[in-house]
């Protein structure tokens, strides 16, 4: 492979245009079709094959209204009760909006508000009306038996009695029916009171109101220009306040942020400290560019064919990001040490390709192998982001290993700075140069951090473990769900509707669960309806359920649909047990409804999400460790450093689990990170973090391990290779690392909130596993063992191929034919 990439390297300096121009085309090919054919991202995350997607495949078949989806609008008059003039804006504003093409149907709250408050009222007329009219038929029923003893009495016979009252008997009877019928519908409309008992539409102290609005289609397909409307309509009440519902504001268009974009302001900053020129600086952002938007324009050109999160993309841009300044770096910074050694353009950069491009290969194939492996849970939108993400880091291996030589070879001398060619110019002029270099190296490694680890090795072992360890506590306590709008950002429309939602009208009512009833067949109008209110009583008396209504029917009386609603949100962990709670209840409802049941809805969505995904982790965890033993065995040759470098993984692993719960669950820090609303942590988060965080980690590993392996193989004792091999990765990792948290801090204050946790969790795994685990506790306990680190037994060193991932072959073959030149020479 080092010598394959060294002659690619050779071929992208030789052919630098062509190169140049095949990648130009790529780009305005991706960008072209992404503009031509992007489609509509998504926020929902269903898997087929559950409850859930059944029953709303069911809806879509019987009851297609009721499968759109909805919003909801919070009124809020601030300062008093609503008045009459408000009440109407309200009204006639809910009207237009309800003209709007795509919307379904919209729920006027002060109408439907008033039917219920007036419902108690009609009730108790209708109970005095039928009590009166029983009353009055007793009593016509009396006075014609009466008339008829006194028939009797006077002698004449049975059957002229019998048609001579018939007719009276005839009204009593038909009013007797008509009793029955009124008691029997008397008795629904108690029922159904009954069922609506606790939900309310116009808060209690008539300051708040709430709207909903369903739509022709899914929330996540509407057009940005009907939110928009509907939101423009919504706000021009006098006087009154509207919150859109997080259905109705969640922007997923725009990709790249304020805060991002800071992120990689502090990447390009360090880039410049480091490398001393603009030129120097810029190579790497420029290649990170040019693979996010190969990458991630590749995956809008797909999202007309496949559905996506708004995750995906954004996972993709943050990785693209990261990886691809990072890689360059490795490669750029390698370059720049073989120019001031003297070595030709043209040499340097194809060497630089075939070793630096070498380990990056491998990181690379590293990460994505993580990506690609989030298929093996079998989670459709799991498997789109994985791979979407793998093929953007791929196509950052892919800029690196060619375009970057070809850049660099226009680049030539500039990416170094004019002085440091003159100390360069120097120290290469002296007699014994290799020899002066080699003491000063030894020298310089007994100070700074590696040197001393390396002679305090327990302190940094034991500091470190215990650090970690500390963090990874409140890992125990990780609970997952997926955001619901007390996760966005305070001064948020979506916010303020969930904050005024769960303060007027209780929490439950901001995520309601759908349930779908299977009816017997062959019910009439009637008996569906008292069908309906049986369910509904088995479906309230579930604990923590507040109410259970009846809001659809389909014409055939078949498929009922029932909203429930819940005492908490539908993130919090009681909610998550209503669902469990409804489901184990569907044997009893059947059993004494002969009507089976079925969840369905974004909230229980949500909960099959969240638990098929914590399911899903132990066994994903497991490839990933067994992956990374299998891949480090490959590289260093070693039984030692896989298992070290992957308990380093997992207690970098830990402490990042551990550093999410307190931020995003418990609220530590909160006003920090502008957690407003502590609660669930993202359900795909761990899956994602465990895959993304495990080929990052390899990546330092690589670079620092290899660099005291090589210095090992080069004849340095065992503890003296620690600390040269050391400080030549030192510098490049750590400058790397800043980078790529800075990259991933960036979203910690995302537009996308989903994506926060991720970009913290990550930003705080990469710190956390570059400099306490691969700079500290890795060369502590290389330190430790000594040889033994490099030990192999014979049987499996024949086995094994030798990969040569620092290319030290092709470095000592190359350096055999190529004579070193004067650095002024490389002008």
């Amino acid at each position: 492979m080092a010598t394959l990439l060294y002659r690619l390297g050779r071929f992208a300096y030789d052919r630098r245009w062509l190169v140049v121009s095949l990648w130009f085309i790529v780009l305005l090919a991706v960008g072209g079709s992404a503009a031509a054919f992007h489609g509509a991202l998504s926020n929902s995350f269903q898997i087929p094959g559950t409850e859930t997607q059944r029953m709303l495949d069911k809806l879509q078949s019987d009851l297609p209204s009721s499968a759109g989806g909805s919003a909801t609008i919070v009124f809020e008059s601030p300062n008093a009760a609503f008045n009459a003039d408000q009440k109407q804006g309200v009204s006639d504003a809910l009207a237009k909006i309800k003209g709007l093409d795509g919307v379904q149907n919209v729920t006027d709250p002060f109408t439907t508000q008033a039917q219920l408050d007036s419902t108690a009222a009609k009730l108790a007329d209708a109970q005095k009306q039928l009590a009166a009219n029983e009353a009055h038929l007793t009593a016509g029923q009396q006075q014609l038996d009466a008339e008829r003893k006194q028939l009797a009495a006077s002698g004449m016979a049975q059957a002229a009695i019998t048609s001579a009252t018939a007719s009276a008997q005839a009204k009593l009877d038909a009013g007797s029916a008509q009793l029955a019928q009124a008691k029997a519908s008397l008795a629904l409309g108690q029922r159904e009171a009954q069922a609506s008992q606790g939900l309310r539409f116009v808060s209690t102290d008539g300051k708040a109101a709430i709207a909903t609005i369903q739509f022709t289609k899914s929330t996540d397909a509407l057009p940005s220009s009907l939110r928009q409307e509907v939101q423009n309509l919504a706000a021009q009440v006098p006087g009154v306040n509207a919150y859109a519902s997080k259905e109705l504001t969640q922007d997923i268009s725009q990709l790249f942020g304020t805060s991002e974009a800071t992120g990689v302001v502090i990447a390009a900053i360090v880039l410049l400290v480091m490398l001393g020129t603009l030129v120097a600086a810029g190579l790497p952002l420029l290649m990170a560019l040019v693979g996010v938007g190969v990458g991630v324009g590749g995956t809008f050109a797909l999202t007309g064919l496949v559905q996506m999160s708004s995750t995906t993309p954004m996972l993709g841009l943050m990785l693209g990001l990261a990886v691809g300044i990072d890689y360059s770096l490795f490669i750029v910074n390698r370059h720049r040490t073989q120019l001031l050694h003297g070595m030709p353009p043209r040499e340097s950069i194809a060497l630089a390709i075939g070793t630096s491009g070498n380990a990056v290969m491998f990181a690379g194939i590293t990460v994505i192998i993580a990506l690609a492996a989030l298929v093996v849970p079998g989670l459709p939108f799991l498997s789109v982001m994985g791979i979407a993400a793998a093929a953007t880091v791929a196509v950052s291996v892919l800029v690196a290993v060619t375009l970057l030589p070809a850049v660099l070879a226009f680049a030539g001398r500039r990416i170094i700075s004019k002085r440091r060619w003159a100390k360069a110019d120097s120290e290469n002029a002296r007699i014994g140069n290799e020899e002066a270099e080699a003491r000063e190296d030894i020298a310089r490694s007994e100070r700074g951090w590696g040197g001393w680890v390396t002679r305090h090795p327990w302190i940094a072992l034991v500091a470190s473990v215990v650090v970690l360890g500390a963090l990874a506590l409140p890992a125990a306590q990780l609970r997952l769900a997926l955001p619901d709008g007390g996760s966005e950002p305070i001064d948020s429309s979506a916010y303020k509707a969930y904050d005024a939602t769960g303060k007027y009208f209780g929490q439950g009512m901001t995520g309601p669960i759908i349930v779908v009833g299977e009816l017997p067949a062959g019910l009439d109008a009637t008996a569906a309806k008292v069908k309906e209110y049986d369910v509904a009583d088995q479906l309230r008396s579930v604990a923590n359920v507040t109410a259970a209504v009846p809001v659809a029917l389909s014409e055939n009386r078949q498929t009922a649909v029932f909203q429930v609603i819940p005492t908490d949100g539908p993130a919090s962990a009681s909610t998550v047990q209503v669902v469990n709670d409804l489901r184990a209840k569907g044997a009893q409802v059947q059993a004494q409804t002969g009507t089976t049941i079925g969840l369905t809805g974004q909230t229980a969505a949500n909960v099959d999400v969240s638990s098929k995904l914590a399911d899903a982790l132990p066994p994903y965890l497991a490839i990933v460790v067994g992956l990374s033993l299998v891949l480090l065995l490959l590289v260093f040759r070693s039984l030692l450093v896989p298992l070290l470098a992957t308990g380093g993984f997992l207690l970098s692993l830990g402490a990042a689990f551990g550093a999410v719960v307190a931020v995003y669950q418990w609220g530590w820090l909160g006003p920090v990170f502008d957690v407003t609303h502590p609660g669930a942590v993202l359900s795909f988060l761990p899956i994602l973090l465990i895959g993304i965080l495990f080929g990052l980690a390899m990546d330092y590993q690589v670079f620092i391990t290899s660099g005291i392996r090589e210095a090992f193989v080069h004849g340095q004792e065992a503890h003296l290779a620690v600390r040269t091999g050391f400080r030549h990765a030192a510098r490049v990792v750590t400058a790397a690392a800043i980078i790529m948290v800075s990259v991933f801090a960036g979203f910690i204050f995302s537009h996308v909130t989903m994506i926060r946790p991720l970009g913290f969790a990550l930003a705080l795994g990469v710190l956390l596993d570059a400099f306490v685990v691969r700079m500290t506790l890795v060369p502590a306990v290389m330190r430790l063992i000594g040889r033994g680190a490099w030990s192999l037994p014979r049987w499996l060193a024949r086995l094994l191929p030798d990969l040569d991932i620092e290319g030290a072959q092709l470095e000592r073959t190359t350096a055999e034919r190529a004579p070193r030149e004067p650095a002024g020479a490389a002008r």
